[in-house]
């Protein structure tokens, strides 16, 4: 069994105050099982966060940051055809909030769209895109998906780099791609306008999309046996709602994680913690030290050290 918590700690005013007073009893109990830590170093501005890292190293992707082929892989998930190389995008439907100066992108979960309000917009896209050569295929209310050559070397950042931030820095490119980009900004922005066109029955219209999980789709690859990805933390840590996430790592605490303890001492056992720039993952030693086998843990590290190192 191996366990992979996005958000696992977030660098925000609300979490730094709710970690202080969490207590996660079978946290740190694993914590002191399991000593062998493999980490994986990042910063806040890559394009790629953690836990699409993590989730890419398991499926044996190359790690190239902003080009997980996460799309490419739901496409092929959804049963559409999906050739080895070809181009994919999610296309998600969004709301911007314009100020003075920037954008900034609303968690599209808070829009609360459905088949009813979003099909309406999703057709009315599909027109645009197939002018521009592209292909465009309904996945979710909330997630469709592009295909298109362009998006398999187009790096782009994901969407929980995005939500809540000015989208502005997450557009720029390295140079030696920005004509590509400069093709998506284009479509994009027509996408606005035809947007702009539609009534919407919702108190946060959709005015724009954004462009996530591209590269080139890989030989289909199984999901790794065991693999569980609890996404609890999730919206609480991007809300920065301290009293929620903790409270959502309190649940995780005494449900997936003491499940991992009460696995056979001879199971395969690993935990995945995610920050916004680093992720440690933990799992048995080779060898168990003589202390284990006669049933005495040393002091384990205490959660919330581990936590904030992310």
């Amino acid at each position: 069994m191996h366990l992979l918590v996005p958000f696992a700690f977030v660098p925000s005013e609300g979490v730094h105050r709710a970690l202080s007073g969490l207590a996660l009893p079978h946290l740190r109990r694993l914590l002191a099982r399991l000593r062998h830590v493999t980490p994986d170093h990042g910063d806040e501005l890559s394009l790629s966060p953690p836990h699409e890292r993590a989730w890419a190293r398991a499926r044996g992707w190359p790690l190239t940051d902003g080009l997980l082929p996460l799309a490419a892989q739901a496409a092929r998930d959804a049963g559409l055809s999906v050739p080895i190389g070809s181009g994919w995008a999610f296309v998600h439907p969004t709301h911007w909030h314009w100020g003075t100066e920037q954008a900034s992108l609303t968690d599209p979960a808070a829009l609360a769209l459905d088949d009813t309000n979003a099909r309406p917009l999703f057709n009315a896209l599909v027109p645009l895109f197939a002018d521009a050569g592209w292909r465009l295929h309904w996945l979710r209310p909330d997630v469709w998906l592009a295909q298109h050559a362009l998006l398999a070397t187009l790096p782009t950042a994901s969407l929980d780099r995005v939500i809540g931030r000015n989208v502005d820095p997450w557009l720029d490119a390295a140079p030696e791609v920005r004509p590509v980009l400069r093709q998506v900004r284009r479509l994009q922005a027509e996408a606005q306008m035809v947007l702009h066109t539609l009534g919407q029955p919702l108190e946060h219209p959709v005015n724009s999309i954004w462009f996530s999980g591209t590269g080139p789709a890989p030989a289909p690859t199984p999901i790794p046996p065991g693999w569980q990805v609890d996404t609890r933390l999730r919206a609480p840590a991007l809300a920065d709602e301290g009293a929620a996430w903790a409270a959502a790592w309190q649940a995780l605490d005494a449900g997936p994680i003491q499940s991992l303890l009460t696995q056979p001492a001879n199971a395969p056992v690993a935990l995945t913690l995610c920050g916004e720039r680093h992720a440690l993952c933990f799992t048995r030693a080779s060898t168990s030290p003589w202390w284990h086998r006669l049933g005495w843990l040393p002091a384990a590290p205490q959660p919330s050290t581990v936590l904030t190192t992310l």
